[in-house]
């Protein structure tokens, strides 16, 4: 599933993502040239499923502070001897597949991680 379609399937959590990018992105304008009321209207405007997607994309691993701020701990593990990134929740047993890379494997972890905090929300 892409990270669209993670934003539409998972409307309890896709609601939290957005909400951490946009405080994300207001605490970044916190400097003495922007107005408090800039700000205001940034909370007001929020963020729509397009920049968030894209933002996932970008940096999926950002995404791991939201999750563990609702107690959905993402690991990524590596086993050297099969030169391979797996992933688990709450320091459970590895539930994945094995990737070659790390983003590949928290881009797995993050679509298992909306699954789990749609559920608790």
């Amino acid at each position: 599933m892409n990270s669209q379609e993670l934003l539409e399937t998972y409307g309890k959590a896709a609601s939290v993502v957005k909400d951490f990018y946009l405080s994300k992105f207001i605490d970044s304008m916190d400097t003495t040239n922007v107005p408090e009321n800039y700000k205001e209207f940034a909370m007001e405007q929020g963020i729509d499923n397009d920049t968030v997607a894209q933002m996932m994309n970008a940096l999926p691993r950002a995404l791991f502070d939201a999750f563990d701020a609702h107690e959905v701990y993402v690991q990524i593990s590596v086993d050297l001897e099969n030169n391979c990134f797996r992933w688990s929740f709450d320091g459970g047993h590895v539930e994945s597949n094995d990737y070659t890379s790390r983003t590949e494997a928290e881009k797995a972890a993050i679509e298992k991680a909306f699954e789990i905090l749609n559920e608790k929300l």
